[in-house]
């Protein structure tokens, strides 16, 4: 299999069927309403946020969900919600099958946009 590159997000977004282009959309004006200074690139091969010189956060499209990737623990309360996104190495994983929860995405990178300022 060929590793397909995307010169940008947009690219990126528009290589998926119409109805997951609607989803990473989405996704991905959440993400930037919650980190507004983010800037935009493409990293591994996914779209990828970063904030001054260090990644935000990474998010992809797969055949049956999407996922937000490096997302460490984070605090209690929080992670009690998104326990069942949860998955391998800091990964939350979102099926198609049922709403996407924007609004916990958007309070999830408004807490790492915050975690970077305190670092």
């Amino acid at each position: 299999m060929v590793e397909q590159r995307f010169a940008s997000v947009d690219d990126y977004i528009d290589s998926f069927p119409d109805e997951v282009q609607l989803v990473l959309s989405e996704l991905r004006q959440t993400i930037r309403a919650a980190a507004p200074g983010a800037r935009e690139g493409v990293s591994y091969h996914m779209p990828t946020l970063t904030l001054g010189d260090r990644t935000l956060v990474y998010f992809a499209g797969w055949k049956t969900h999407v996922a937000l990737y490096a997302v460490p623990a984070l605090d209690d309360a929080l992670e009690a919600e998104l326990t069942p996104y949860r998955g391998a190495k800091g990964t939350l994983t979102f099926s198609l099958r049922k709403p996407v929860p924007y609004p916990l995405v958007g309070r999830v990178v408004g807490e790492l946009v915050a975690r970077q300022g305190r670092s």
